[in-house]
């Protein structure tokens, strides 16, 4: 019997459009954080323009979230922002890093697609930081502590020619990044073929940063987006450990094959419980929000003992 990595949570989808006290199109792609004993979850919506703005909701278990009346993040209208912000905010991602919670999340315009940084101390307000990529990137998440006396981050340049992989950067200040380097890449004819791209931040454990990442493998009826997992060293993360050579979770569901991007699950958040387990929140189709289970040894084994190259 196939092993199945991730229990889905039996009221899935836990949060939709009908729940939001503003008019949206879609909820998904959130990042998700522990803060004060509470689930805190920054989602993504499309508007009716298409274009995309970022709520806030919270939880008491982790499962049935409500959100706030107002967004949390729309495009900035200061002049350090806006002109990169103008077509919308995205794909939120939460770190906290010595007690400040950091958000790291895409703007689009007219010049592409940048990676901003903002952070927060209580989720009532929001502060923004810098840009911290150039166009194009994607898919950017900071690790929750310096390694080495240094911030590190890792994230995916939209690019063809090292096609859509995941890099590794480095920095003193949060702002300035350098140091840059390939770690990982897709596979040829594998369910990660087409392009990866870092999910939720990574996850500290005895035997190295465990990262949850997105493959996508195309098909002649469009593109399938899946889960996998892949451990870095400890103390230098730019080495890679392992690969799981499966993915962990891909679409099934009715909301995850069908909706407003068919045959998606997408992650930008997890958290890790003192149990040994994980919460594992994903958007489904581009359209609701999910979550699940799953136990974090499990999937640290995955990528030492059924592993496939980095690179």
């Amino acid at each position: 019997m196939k092993k199945e990595f991730v229990t889905r949570y039996e009221g899935n989808p836990i949060l939709t459009k009908d729940d939001i006290p503003y008019k949206v199109e879609t909820v998904h792609n959130a990042g998700v954080v522990k803060f004060n004993g509470r689930y805190i979850m920054l989602f993504r919506s499309h508007l009716d323009t298409g274009r995309s703005i970022i709520g806030i909701a919270e939880s008491e278990d982790g499962f049935k979230f409500q959100a706030r009346p107002e967004p949390f993040m729309v495009p900035s209208k200061d002049v350090a922002f806006c002109e990169y912000e103008e077509y919308g905010v995205e794909d939120p991602r939460i770190t906290t890093i010595e007690g400040v919670h950091y958000i790291t999340y895409s703007a689009y315009s007219a010049h592409g697609v940048r990676i901003g940084l903002a952070k927060t101390d209580d989720f009532e307000s929001v502060e923004r930081i810098a840009f911290i990529t150039q166009a194009d990137y994607r898919n950017t998440v900071l690790f929750p502590e310096k390694i080495g006396g240094k911030y590190v981050k890792l994230d995916r340049p939209n690019s063809e020619i090292s096609p859509w992989s995941i890099w590794i950067s480095y920095s003193s200040d949060l702002r300035h990044w350098g140091d840059s380097k390939i770690v990982m890449k897709p596979v040829t004819y594998h369910w990660d073929m087409m392009k990866i791209g870092p999910g939720a931040p990574p996850i500290r454990t005895d035997k190295g940063w465990l990262s949850i990442y997105h493959g996508v493998f195309p098909t002649m009826d469009g593109c399938v987006y899946r889960l996998g997992v892949a451990l870095h060293k400890l103390d230098d993360p730019a080495q890679i450990l392992g690969v799981g050579n499966r993915w962990i979770l891909q679409p099934e569901d009715d909301w995850e094959v069908v909706g407003y991007v068919h045959n998606v699950v997408f992650t930008c958040g997890v958290v890790a419980e003192e149990d040994g387990t994980l919460k594992l929140y994903w958007g489904g189709a581009d359209k609701v929000m999910c979550a699940g289970t799953a136990v974090i040894d499990e999937l640290v084994e995955l990528c030492l003992t059924d592993s496939r190259p980095a690179i």
